[in-house]
């Protein structure tokens, strides 16, 4: 063979594995999602099964570093569907232009509404595509044998009974428990919600690295007791883990969802695979019991799938306490994330030897009245349980601006970190100031 036919054989095998490559990155959805394995490969299965010419890439991250992810990338090399639980961040995306309208891929036999919460925005720029609640899931045999009562309000969780016994994860780093630790803030309001919020972080035995650390502690006993939202306590439930879940009044229900990302590689595949999610089949899969999620869709319209005693979202709906705000959680999202990382994650153990040092001042005094004491604990517990960002400062549109505001602007991360140093410091000074205090009431019951 002469040169010049090699390098002709050559040039057309380069040129064959190019079109081969570019015909199977056509057919390719690339899908950003912080959803577990068990539901993102149950989904990839039977849609690539029943569609053979288009492959699902699944790219798991948080929500916080998809929403990144999406946002660095230029237009054409975005992926093309984002899928996690938090209507908030889909919010934040949506105003930053980053997703695209999709109205025709509304699944029309799905209700308008959860309760008063709209399962479609009205732009469409993201659709409802499972619903949601969030609740506290805990171990049978762990509740049992250190004879525990099972938690069924946020408030019980502040007990000292439950001290080392809890666990949940950061807002920064789970988009799910931004969630629940906003459903307590809209519940209860900012200041009660955040001294609740920091009561309870003061009895955890960890804050997990991941939300899924919650769910999976529970259910092999490393932890009595999780934070969760309900389809984590669900799937322990329905997969014959020893675990319950239970959903308290101060609750809300609202729809996971999932969106075209404007400038997407492959947009008509990837509108196939959002409307496979929302259709009938897709919704039936919620049921699978590794996924334990709820349908969008009314029970009684799920063809006879819904499994006997399955949660009803929209009777859940109607008893819910709170009407959650996305707009509002929208607006504070990266102070919510920030506030409890530096007074919570990063001082978890100053927090828990002021909660523990509180607890056991409490005990003493329950058999031996005592004013000083009582005037000393009620000093620790506001050192230890007063957010260090109040009411007043949230609502200050130019404050909440800030935190909204690239970080790349050095002036503005200047900013925002001096400010997160501050919380960090004081977060420990006061824990230590509350740990002291309560020290001494039990010195002065001696």
């Amino acid at each position: 063979m002469t040169k010049q036919a090699a390098g002709a054989v050559r040039c057309a095998a380069v040129l064959a594995l190019a079109w081969a490559c570019t015909q199977a990155w056509a057919g390719t959805v690339t899908v950003v999602t912080s959803f577990p394995k068990e539901l993102t490969q149950a989904y990839k299965t039977t849609f690539e099964k029943a569609n053979p010419g288009i492959r699902i890439e699944i790219l798991n991250k948080n929500t916080v570093q998809g929403m990144a992810y999406i946002r660095e990338l230029p237009v054409g090399q975005r992926p093309d569907v984002f899928w996690a639980s938090a209507p908030d961040a889909f919010e934040v995306l949506a105003g930053q232009g980053l997703l695209e309208a999709i109205p025709d891929l509304v699944n029309k036999a799905a209700p308008t509404k959860v309760g008063a919460y709209p399962i479609n925005p009205a732009d469409f720029k993201y659709l409802g595509q499972a619903l949601a609640g969030y609740g506290i899931m805990w171990n049978t045999r762990y509740v049992a044998a250190n004879k525990l009562p099972p938690p069924k309000q946020w408030a019980e969780l502040v007990k000292p009974l439950y001290f080392g016994h809890l666990a949940m994860s950061s807002p920064s780093r789970s988009g799910t428990t931004h969630l629940t630790v906003e459903t307590m803030l809209q519940g209860e309001g900012w200041d009660k919600g955040w001294s609740q919020i920091l009561q309870i972080a003061g009895n955890c035995a960890a804050i997990t690295e991941r939300s899924f650390g919650v769910p999976d502690g529970v259910n092999n006993g490393q932890f009595g007791i999780g934070l969760v939202i309900d389809f984590f306590g669900l799937a322990g439930k329905y997969s014959g883990f020893p675990v319950d879940f239970h959903y308290p009044d101060v609750t809300a229900v609202v729809p996971a969802n999932i969106g075209l990302v404007v400038g997407a590689k492959n947009r008509d595949e990837a509108k196939k695979f959002i409307s496979y999610t929302v259709s009938l089949e897709g919704q039936q899969l919620l049921y699978d019991p590794k996924i334990s999620r709820l349908p969008i869709m009314p029970p009684e319209s799920m063809g006879g799938k819904a499994p006997a005693g399955y949660p009803n979202p929209f009777e859940i709906a109607k008893r819910a306490k709170v009407q959650f705000n996305s707009d509002l959680s929208e607006a504070r999202y990266n102070v919510v994330s920030a506030v409890f990382d530096q007074t919570i994650t990063f001082r978890l153990k100053e927090l828990q030897a002021a909660t523990k040092a509180i607890h056991a001042a409490e005990a003493a005094m329950a058999k031996k009245a005592n004013p000083k004491a009582a005037q000393l604990v009620k000093e620790a517990r506001e050192a230890a349980y007063t957010p260090v960002v109040d009411t007043a400062k949230v609502a200050d549109q130019a404050f909440l601006a800030m935190f909204a505001a690239n970080k790349k602007d050095a002036a503005v991360n200047k900013g925002v970190t001096a400010l997160e140093n501050h919380w960090n410091t004081s977060a420990k000074q006061n824990y230590e100031r509350a740990r002291s205090l309560a020290e001494q009431a039990l010195v002065a019951l001696k």
